[in-house]
C-alpha cells in the first residue's frame, strides 16, 4: 500500500475534506492519520493549497495512489518550504549565536551550519522516503535556541510545538522538564516558584490549544488521537530497527516470554534506567546550590541561561539515544532524534580536538544511514544514498584513516557495512531467512550506537566532573587522576559552588538587565574535552588575533 509519501498526502486529503472529529477515526486500515494535532493542521494548510491548485491532488478516497508528476513535485515543495520557514532558521540562530561556536570565525560557524544541513540522514529521509521530520527537529532546535538565552517561555513554547507536531519530540521531554525545573530550584522560592508557575501556564495552554477543537464532547473526540499517537497495541518495534529489542530479539524472542501487556512497560523501565543518568547530572547542581541565583528583590536571574545549561545538548542525545534503543515501537527513522544534538555537537568540535564529539558525530551520521538502507533501497534511493553521503563525508573533510581513538570501530563499522550492503546486492538470501541482511544491518548498527550510548555516558561524567557536580571539593594537579593533570597545572577548573556564585555576580553588574548574552557563565564543548588534552598552552594565539577557547581548532586555518 504505497508508503510514508502517500500516507502524507492521504492526510491532506482527509484533513481538508473532513470535519475534525472524523481525522483520527476515518478508514484507519488505509494510512489513518497517527500524528499529533499540528501534524494533522499543517495537513489541512498544504490540503487547502493543493485543492486550489488541483483538487485532484486530494480528492477524497478518488486520490488515493495519486503518482503524477505534479503531485509529487507540490509534495515535495511543501518539505522545502517548511524547511524555510522553521528548520534553516533555527539553524542559522544555532550557528550564530550558539554559546557552542561562540569563538569561532564567521568562516568557521558558516561551515558548521552547511555541514548541518548536508546532513545526509534527515535529506534521506524527508526529501527521499518523504516526511516533515525537520519541522519537529526545528521546533525543538528553536526551544534549544531560547534556553540558550535564558527566554524560558519562548522556548517552552516551541517544545510543545514539536511535541504538537511529532510525538518523536518526547525523546527530549526529560531534558527540558529536568532543565527548567533545576533552574528554577537553582532561583529558589522568591523567584523560582513564579518562573515554575509560568511555564506550565504556557505548556498548559499550549497543548490547551492544540487539542481544543477536540475537545468539544470532552472526552469522546479526545480519545481516538491518543490511542492513534501512542500506539501500545503494536509491537516492540517497527520493521528491522537497529535497537537494543530487535537486535536481541534475534536471540530471545521477547513476544514469547511477555505479554503485549508487559512488554511496554518493560520497556519503559528500560528507558528510565537508560536516560537517568542525564537527570542526575542536570538534577545535581540543582539540588547542590538551591536558592543560589536568588538575588533579593530581583528575578531577571529567571530571563538567563542556568549553569547547568552546558550539559543540556549531551544530555539531549544521551536521552534520545536511550530512547531510541531501549523505548517501545520504535522506528528506524527515530534515529533522527539522538542525531540532531550529536550533530550540533560535532560541528562545535574539530577532528584535532579530544573528547570524541567530532568522531562520534561523524560516525553515527554515517551508520544511521547504513541503518535506513532497508527502507531506503525499498524506495529506490539507492544512487542518491550512495551520493550524499559521498557528498557529505567529502565536503567535512573525513579521512577513516586518520589516527585516532575511534580508529579500529570505525574501520571495523564501516567494513562489516559495505560488506552487507554488497552481499545484499549481489547474493540472493536463503529461504528460510529470508531478513537475513536487514537482520546483520539491525545487529550491526544496533552495536554502534550501544556502543555511541557508552560514549555519552563518559561525556556526561567528564562534563560534570569539570562542573564540580560530581565532587565535593576543588581538584588539583596533585589530587586529580593523571589523565586530568596536565591541564589543571595550567587552569584550575571552577567548582559548581563557584561557577554558580560567578554567574550570580555577573548578573547583578548587570544590573538585572534582560540580556543574558552579554554576561553568561557557560562551559563549552570544548572546554570541557581540553580537561584531557596533554599537549600545547591553551591560549597560544597568533598576533592580532582574538584567543580561542581551550581546545578550538579555527577550519579558517
Amino acid at each position: 500500500m504505497y508508503g510514508d509519501y502517500e500516507a502524507q498526502r492521504h492526510w491532506l486529503e482527509i484533513t481538508y475534506h473532513l470535519p475534525v472529529r472524523l481525522w483520527y477515526k476515518y478508514d484507519l486500515q488505509y494510512w489513518g492519520l497517527d500524528y499529533p494535532p499540528l501534524t494533522a493542521y499543517v495537513s489541512w494548510l498544504c490540503g487547502f493549497i493543493a485543492h486550489k491548485i488541483n483538487p485532484e491532488w486530494v480528492a477524497l478516497d478518488d486520490s488515493r495512489g495519486i503518482g503524477s508528476a505534479t503531485s509529487k513535485v507540490y509534495m515535495r515543495f511543501t518539505v522545502l518550504i517548511l524547511d524555510l520557514l522553521i528548520y534553516i532558521p533555527a539553524l542559522v540562530q544555532f550557528a550564530r549565536n550558539s554559546s557552542l561556536l561562540r569563538h569561532r570565525s564567521a568562516k568557521a560557524k558558516d561551515v558548521a551550519l552547511a555541514t548541518i544541513l548536508l546532513q545526509p540522514a534527515l535529506i534521506l529521509i524527508d526529501s527521499g522516503h518523504f516526511q516533515y521530520n525537520s519541522v519537529m527537529l526545528g521546533f525543538t532546535l528553536h526551544s534549544l535556541n531560547f534556553f540558550s538565552q535564558g527566554r524560558d517561555l519562548l522556548g517552552a513554547f516551541c517544545f510543545v510545538a514539536s511535541l504538537g507536531f511529532k510525538q518523536m519530540a518526547l525523546y527530549y521531554a526529560p531534558v527540558v522538564f529536568a532543565y527548567l525545573l533545576g533552574k528554577c530550584l537553582l532561583l529558589g522560592w522568591k523567584s523560582g516558584v513564579p518562573h515554575l508557575a509560568s511555564i506550565g501556564f504556557i505548556t498548559i495552554a499550549g497543548f490547551t490549544i492544540l487539542f481544543l477543537p477536540f475537545l468539544s464532547e470532552f472526552p469522546t473526540h479526545l480519545i481516538p488521537p491518543i490511542q492513534r499517537i501512542f500506539p501500545f497495541a503494536r509491537g516492540l518495534f517497527e520493521d528491522k530497527v537497529g535497537n537494543f529489542w530487535c537486535a536481541s530479539n534475534v536471540f530471545i524472542k521477547w513476544n514469547r516470554h511477555f505479554s503485549k501487556a508487559v512488554l511496554p512497560k518493560l520497556a519503559t523501565g528500560f528507558t528510565a534506567i537508560a536516560f537517568m543518568p542525564s537527570m542526575i547530572a542536570l538534577f545535581a547542581p540543582a539540588i547542590k546550590g538551591f536558592g543560589t541565583m536568588e538575588m533579593a528583590g530581583d528575578r531577571s536571574k529567571s530571563c538567563q541561561p542556568s549553569p547547568t545549561f552546558a550539559l543540556f545538548t549531551h544530555a539531549l542525545f544521551q536521552t534520545s539515544l536511550s530512547f531510541f534503543l531501549f523505548s517501545f515501537q520504535v522506528h528506524e527513522k527515530t534515529i533522527l532524534v539522538p542525531l540532531l544534538p550529536l550533530t550540533l555537537l560535532m560541528v562545535a568540535s574539530a577532528p584535532t580536538v579530544e573528547g570524541g564529539d567530532w568522531e562520534w558525530g561523524v560516525l553515527l551520521n554515517n551508520m544511521a544511514c547504513f541503518s535506513m538502507w532497508p527502507l531506503l533501497r525499498r524506495d529506490g534511493l539507492t544512487v542518491q544514498y550512495i551520493g550524499l553521503l559521498s557528498l557529505w563525508n567529502y565536503a567535512i573533510g573525513h579521512n577513516p584513516l586518520r589516527q585516532s581513538s575511534l580508529r579500529p570501530l570505525t574501520l571495523f563499522a564501516y567494513s562489516a557495512a559495505a560488506v552487507i550492503q554488497v552481499a545484499e546486492l549481489l547474493i540472493t538470501p536463503p529461504t528460510r531467512y529470508p531478513d537475513l541482511f536487514p537482520v546483520l544491518n539491525a545487529l550491526l548498527s544496533a552495536g554502534v550506537f550501544g556502543l555511541a550510548y557508552l560514549w555519552s555516558l563518559k561525556r556526561l561524567v567528564e562534563i560534570s566532573w569539570a562542573m564540580g557536580t560530581i565532587r565535593t571539593s576543588t581538584i588539583t594537579s596533585t589530587s586529580a587522576p593523571s589523565s586530568l593533570r596536565p591541564i589543571l597545572e595550567e587552569r584550575r577548573y571552577p567548582s559548581s559552588k563557584e561557577l554558580f556564585n560567578n554567574f550570580v555576580s555577573d548578573s547583578a553588574a548587570a544590573g538585572g538587565g534582560n540580556d543574558a548574552s552579554n554576561h553568561t557563565i557557560s562551559l563549552s564543548t570544548h572546554d570541557v574535552s581540553s580537561l584531557r588534552k596533554r599537549h600545547a598552552p591553551l591560549h597560544a594565539t597568533s598576533e592580532g588575533q582574538a584567543p580561542l577557547s581551550a581546545g578550538v581548532v579555527d577550519l579558517t586555518e
